[in-house]
């Protein structure tokens, strides 16, 4: 029998709906776990263990009564600690919010309960969402489950850590440059980024608002969609969220890809691609191709400008959203003698040192006289990036290509060169310039043992068509099945 920690959402609320397995059981177990074995990795910043346990017993309640709990009933879920929790810690990986209890829940969180799942606890993260390795958490990096030497991602990085280490079945991240994506993609699980506006923003910590959105991370396919049809819709709290119908996800993990036209941009394999990673995503398309799915060549000739546009665009975001952490508004405040060196050390106290170059490099691009030279000149090359996923769309339903250049590499490796951090975002941040879903899909493991994701990009609302095609993928193959080899000795079968 298939050991809990390993069993998927959907299995959990099936079973859970029908009386044969307890919620409380299972947060019991999960906490047990989470005490067993994310000391190393460093997943969780928080464990809300009471009140996790109190919602399961409401779950059970609620079933024992003869009402269905929801399509994610008894899910423990973990939120990654950028998403506001009433009455509970939420640090954006900051110790400018150390001890900052939220007076309100962000609508996710009020959507995730409405489904029956369970607030598990909160995730690790680089410090405001501002990293790709999760090395930047002003409180502890994040490691791989697969190899702890190496990086788990970022900024998401303790919700793919966590899903993918069996310590909650699904989690939620959120994806300003390929946040959810490039850690799903080093850690070895899935992970959708869905258009802009299709999922509420309120509550959730701003990093980039014109980039932000949140998704969720799991273990499958099925598990993501059932998750975002629960998230996904209209919230009148945030004025940039869309209402669009939200179709039933889960139902297209199975239509398989007969027909589908699938984009290959010479682009994502340029220069600068690991033949390791190449290797397993070319495998992956061809793959598709035999499963009914027709690959047609594209291009996306300004693919090769969006870490530079981003990096702008975002950091002077970045810039206008953290002027509000100054010590007397929001967060930290030091001790000083006059005003003016309050606002100094509260901010040199509370931002760390990737958050303090971000903003300053935002805060210069703003400036008058660098303005057009840089911020719009970057705004005028989404828009080219925009027309170029609107021209390829034109002969393809979705567009496939490595999600990161390289396989996870190890930590610390990158710690003086933030700019080849940076350019590992090169297949990540033209789709949230341009506002497009994407999928992370594992697709294997290099020589070494870590893992590969293909990534799925689609037309805006095109959810449904990349869990079709991740779906369709997934179940022609075994990686989704494949653990890391993490020490399950104290866990129990259930």
């Amino acid at each position: 029998m298939t050991d809990l920690h390993w069993q998927s959402a959907t299995e959990i609320a099936a079973a859970v709906n029908a009386g044969k397995l307890s919620p409380v059981d299972l947060v019991k177990k999960l906490c047990d776990r989470i005490r067993s074995v994310d000391g190393p990795l460093g997943a969780f910043l928080k464990v809300c263990e009471a009140d996790a346990l109190t919602e399961a017993q409401a779950v059970l309640d609620k079933v024992q009564s003869g009402a269905g709990a929801g399509p994610l009933a008894g899910v423990p879920i973990g939120l990654k600690d950028v998403v506001a929790t009433r009455g509970v810690e939420t640090t954006a990986g900051s110790r400018m919010l150390a001890n900052w209890k939220p007076a309100y829940d962000a609508t996710i969180v009020k959507r995730l309960r409405a489904a029956g799942a369970i607030i598990l606890g909160k995730l690790n993260m680089d410090e405001f969402a501002m990293g790709s390795t999760n090395e930047n958490s002003a409180f502890k990096p994040c490691r791989n489950p697969w190899n702890p030497e190496h990086v788990a991602g970022g900024s998401s990085g303790g919700p793919a850590a966590a899903v993918t280490s069996g310590l909650c079945p699904v989690s939620i991240g959120t994806d300003t440059g390929g946040s959810i994506r490039q850690p799903a993609s080093f850690c070895g699980c899935v992970g959708i980024r869905p258009t802009y506006g299709r999922v509420s923003r309120y509550g959730i910590v701003a990093y980039a608002s014109s980039l932000d959105q949140v998704g969720p991370m799991a273990r499958t396919v099925e598990d993501c969609a059932v998750t975002l049809s629960a998230l996904a819709g209209a919230d009148l709290h945030d004025a940039t969220s869309v209402d669009h119908p939200v179709p039933d996800y889960l139902s297209a993990c199975t239509q398989g890809v007969e027909g589908l036209r699938v984009g290959i941009a010479e682009e994502f394999f340029a220069e600068g691609l690991r033949p390791e990673v190449a290797e397993r995503v070319r495998a992956a398309i061809d793959q598709l191709k035999a499963l009914g799915a027709t690959p047609v060549p594209i291009k996306l000739p300004h693919l090769r400008y969006g870490v530079a546009a981003y990096y702008l665009i975002a950091t002077a975001e970045a810039s206008s959203n953290l002027a509000r952490y100054d010590g007397i508004r929001y967060g930290h405040r030091a001790d000083a003698q006059d005003l003016d060196q309050m606002y100094r050390s509260s901010r040199t106290e509370g931002f760390g040192a990737e958050t303090t170059l971000r903003i300053l490099l935002g805060t210069y691009v703003l400036r008058s006289g660098y303005y057009d030279a840089y911020y719009l000149k970057a705004q005028k090359v989404r828009t080219l990036i925009k027309q170029d996923f609107d021209r390829a769309f034109e002969h393809c339903d979705v567009i496939a290509g490595p999600v990161a250049p390289l396989p996870a590499f190890r930590l610390g490796d990158n710690a003086h060169d933030p700019l080849a951090v940076y350019l590992a975002d090169i297949y990540t941040v033209p789709c949230n310039l341009a506002g497009l879903p994407g999928i992370s899909v594992p697709c294997g493991r290099t020589p070494g043992g870590l893992p590969v994701g293909l990534q799925l990009l689609g037309p805006a609302f095109a959810e449904a068509t990349l869990f079709r095609v991740a779906g369709a993928y997934q179940n022609a193959t075994s990686w989704h099945t494949q653990h890391p080899p993490i020490d399950d000795s104290t866990q129990t079968q259930g």
